[in-house]
């Protein structure tokens, strides 16, 4: 697998952070934050990639049963999983702006250095018109580089 030199300056506090919390029982490797139309389309090729390759992955489309609270099961999510990735798509974009619940998970994610966004069919010019914070964050481009690779980085990031 290749890197850039952006690549390491963005995914080493990352991977430190996985590093420490390492023994911690129970954890997912990745939480999932997508928006909500994407959760059959690239939010599923994402997870099913990262899943291919042994990482477990906290996913709502597999993770919260019927009649569970939504927002709760997100909660736990987020606390029990090592990474938290944000798939930014335009579905994504305009979720975020609606105050809805990737709007809240995102929140919850931006509060860490646990956070590696996933730029999808957007560009990051596009996202920092639509949350500065997260567009701050360094992170990895469909654009550049095929959902194959950035699943095997991500797998990579993660590994112990």
């Amino acid at each position: 697998m290749a890197y850039t030199a952006a690549d390491v300056r963005m995914l080493t506090p990352v991977r430190q952070n996985v590093e420490r919390r390492a023994s911690k029982p129970d954890l997912r490797d990745i939480f999932l934050c997508h928006a909500w139309d994407d959760r059959k389309g690239a939010a599923k090729e994402l997870h099913d990639k990262l899943e291919a390759l042994g990482v477990s992955v906290w996913f709502s489309e597999k993770d919260v049963l019927l009649g569970a609270s939504l927002l709760r099961e997100i909660d736990k999510g987020l606390v029990k999983s090592r990474v938290g990735i944000v798939l930014v798509t335009p579905s994504f974009l305009k979720r975020i702006s609606g105050e809805g619940i990737a709007d809240k998970e995102l929140s919850a994610l931006l509060a860490t250095d646990l956070l590696v966004p996933i730029v999808h069919e957007t560009t990051y010019e596009d996202l920092r018109d639509a949350s500065p914070l997260l567009g701050s964050r360094s992170g990895l481009d469909t654009a550049e580089d095929p959902i194959e690779n950035i699943a095997a980085k991500l797998a990579e990031l993660v590994a112990l």
